[in-house]
């Protein structure tokens, strides 16, 4: 027999850690090559890490919400192969890990043991690893940064994990108050020297302590016996975290235009079964609206820019995000990498590739990294228009709205006439602290023109 040690996968260039969110095989169970063994979180992406042998699961190394570095090992599988695969035994598999962070476990112990000898525990936080999780919950709790560092953990190297979080909150919220900590802060005062000099600092630093845990606080909420409560998701929470971000951070102001698309309609309708039948992809409106918003950005290069403090960072590459619809109603923004070198073809192909895999759950961490501009489709909800969220840290946004028939005027040799035509809105939102409206409105009046002057004899 074999030994396998399954390790966490690169999963990207910018990605080096994952959370696990939950084990999908049990110690003892039996696993077929390619079959997942657990799944992990990385951002928004939640992916499932496969097996690369036959085998059974012998050992776990880590524990649902522990954060996981890329190439740990993260299971041992035994397999009937008759090669040997040099693994630590089970109850030692750990120790790498333990001999790499004992200096500094122990110089956290010795702060621990420092804070319990002081007038107030303090830890140090420059060695405690805390994952996405947790801080989450601590900052929906109104937890401190102070008095995280103050919770034991009994996870893997004394992290907090979910369980020892929840704890602290239900002991927290019976436990007297902090008037007891006020009044051994007086204790040094017994020294003739230091005492005048602790009392003047900890006097102000008391209350400040204490309007740091309350003012998070929010007014509860009344809820009758018919009410559903429904916890968010882990995505909904972090999309939500996103878009409190976005709104606090850029001004947000939004140009809409209407464009028509009549040609476009009727050059899809001609083309589209004969492309279905010779490629088998199908043609949706969505990559011909990507071709125009990428010569959009070609043609105003300040619009593919980012801020960072008081600088502004001109992107080179054309990276469109696009959002997809999940099936549980959530968004996410996969991103065609360098747009402005496709053609329409090659962007049909990465349109379908992006959207079916988002559907499917199967993007890479990669694939949802690195978007300079993001183009969101309303329409496909039945919205004419809207008032999109920029996705950080881009500073525009471009709503699709619906394609609807609309009487307009349309000019002839021989004069105006009414006519009905195939219209959509398209609603620019774009950070007023680097776009002025000239540019904003430049942009998406870029777009509208690229959409009215499509040709309808081009050939795909």
């Amino acid at each position: 027999m074999a030994k396998f040690e399954l390790k966490l996968p690169k999963m990207g260039e910018s990605v080096a850690e994952a959370t696990i969110t939950s084990w999908l095989k049990d110690v003892g169970d039996t696993i077929e090559a390619d079959e997942a063994v657990l799944e992990i979180a990385t951002d928004k992406v939640d992916s499932e890490v496969p097996s690369e042998v036959d085998g059974v699961l012998v050992e776990k190394l880590f524990e649902v919400d522990d954060v996981v570095q890329v190439g740990q090992t993260i299971a041992v599988i035994e397999t009937e192969g008759g090669g040997t695969v040099e693994v630590k035994a089970p109850a030692a598999a750990p120790e790498p890990v333990v001999e790499a962070v004992a200096p500094k476990v122990a110089e956290v112990a010795q702060t621990v043991v420092a804070a319990k000898t002081s007038v107030e525990p303090v830890v140090s936080t420059e060695d405690r690893f805390y994952s996405p999780l947790v801080k989450n919950i601590a900052k929906q709790e109104g937890i401190s940064q102070a008095e995280l560092d103050t919770i034991p953990g009994t996870g893997k190297d004394n992290r907090v994990t979910k369980n020892d979080i929840k704890a602290y909150l239900e002991s927290r919220s019976s436990a007297p108050s902090p008037a007891p900590a006020a009044q051994t802060v007086e204790a040094p005062k017994a020294e003739p020297v230091v005492a005048p000099k602790v009392e003047t600092p900890k006097a102000p630093e008391q209350p400040k302590a204490e309007k740091q845990v309350e003012k998070p606080k929010e007014k509860p909420i009344a809820v009758s016996g018919g009410d559903e409560i429904i916890e968010m998701s882990r995505m909904g929470k972090l999309i939500s975290k996103y878009m409190i971000d976005s709104v606090q951070t850029s001004a947000h102001v939004q140009s809409f235009i209407e464009a028509d698309v009549t040609n476009i309609w009727n050059w899809r309708k001609k083309v589209k079964d004969g492309f279905m039948k010779r490629e088998g992809e199908n043609l949706t409106f969505t990559p011909i609206f990507m071709e125009a918003i990428t010569k959009a950005l070609k043609d105003f290069p300040m619009m593919n820019i980012s801020v960072q403090g008081d600088k502004i960072i001109k992107k080179k590459a054309i990276n469109v995000g696009m959002a997809a619809a999940l099936p549980d109603g959530n968004l996410i923004v996969p991103v065609i990498k360098n747009a402005d070198q496709l053609n329409l073809f090659g962007m049909v192909k990465r349109v379908n590739d992006l959207a079916n895999r988002a559907r499917l759950g199967k993007l890479d961490p990669d694939d949802i990294q690195g978007g300079t501009y993001t183009v969101t489709n309303v329409g496909t909800f039945g919205s004419i228009m809207g008032t999109p969220i920029i996705n950080q840290p881009q500073v525009g946004i471009l709503a699709l709205g619906a394609i609807r028939k609309a009487p307009a005027v349309i000019e002839g040799p021989e004069g105006d006439y009414i006519g009905i035509r195939y219209k959509m809105y398209l609603s620019h939102s774009y950070d007023h602290r680097v776009v002025n409206g000239a540019l904003g409105g430049q942009f998406v009046k870029a777009v509208k023109d690229y959409l009215e002057g499509w040709d309808s004899d081009r050939e795909i």
